[in-house]
């Protein structure tokens, strides 16, 4: 569901005043009304969705715009040079392909709720966001990320089982560490045979995936789960159970029931994936840093 940098850039605009606001990022808001239209651009679903369901991806929707909000800040401050010109150059593109869809550029600065001034402050940042990327992306750091991740290239997959136990945001270290000793508690009654896997995820896992004592089925290095978590699933043996992992989702202990090799590859040969996986991760990593030091208010109820 998660849109991409790229199509919020797009969706992005600056807040009208008096508008009603549904988080502010770095002193700069994000109005109710443009995260309705981002909701907007999501695929039609063919089955009904249910209230908790249109609240999720709303919430979901608002965190993407969120991100994206701050890399159009860090891009505006440290963003490359673009030319005028270049800008101008993906406006005529885009009318160019409005007209191709018997469409007219005011029907689509309609539609998406935008002006002509929005649209080209937002191909500036695509253009300084693809131009960051590509100075990022030189041949000695794509050998080495191919290098590093040679699990994800060869295609290995591993099967897991997991018990989580969630922490909010607000858990006190108190709390926190009363989870951690929780979960090693029954890691020990694990080595001692007392219970079975399944049977202690679904009597402590707080995740739906309980009820089938915490399969998670088969994943690939990265970009199907938490890093934290496949990092910590990859490097143990067949059978083994982690110590406690955390994770964006909670505290885990992670059981690996099976284990798939790939096939090794030829760095030529991946050599477009490998750019893909090198670029998708930079930004994920340029978000979370930005994160880290950003201030971020999240109004919305």
């Amino acid at each position: 569901m998660r849109l991409s940098v790229v199509t919020m850039i797009l969706l992005a605009a600056i807040a009208p005043a008096g508008e009603k606001v549904a988080a502010v990022v770095n002193g700069e808001p994000i109005t109710v009304a443009e995260l309705d239209t981002a909701l907007k651009q999501l695929p039609a679903s063919v089955t009904p969705v249910s209230t908790l369901q249109k609240r999720q991806q709303r919430a979901e929707a608002l965190q993407a715009m969120i991100d994206d909000k701050l890399v159009r800040q860090f891009l505006k401050q440290n963003g490359p040079k673009v030319e005028p010109a270049e800008v101008e150059r993906q406006y005529a593109a885009l009318i160019a392909s409005q007209k191709a869809q018997g469409k007219s550029i005011e029907d689509y600065l309609k539609e998406n709720e935008l002006t002509p001034a929005q649209v080209r402050e937002s191909f500036l940042r695509m253009l300084q966001l693809a131009r960051f990327v590509e100075g990022q992306a030189t041949a000695d750091r794509l050998r080495a990320y191919f290098d590093a991740n040679r699990d994800l290239f060869d295609k290995t997959t591993v099967r897991t089982s997991h018990i989580v136990l969630r922490i909010g945001e607000n858990a006190t270290p108190a709390e926190r560490q009363k989870a951690i000793d929780k979960l090693r508690a029954i890691r020990a009654d694990l080595a001692a045979g007392k219970v079975q896997f399944a049977d202690a995820a679904k009597a402590h896992s707080q995740c739906p995936t309980a009820a089938t004592g915490g399969d998670l089925g088969y994943i690939v290095r990265k970009f199907q789960a938490d890093e934290a978590y496949a990092r910590a699933a990859f490097a143990l043996k067949l059978g083994e159970v982690s110590d406690v992992v955390e994770s964006e989702g909670g505290l885990h202990l992670i059981w690996l029931t099976d284990r798939k090799p790939g096939k090794p590859a030829r760095y030529e040969d991946a050599a477009d994936e490998v750019r893909e996986c090198f670029d998708a991760e930079l930004k994920q990593n340029l978000v979370a840093e930005l994160r880290k030091k950003a201030k971020i208010e999240v109004k919305l109820q």
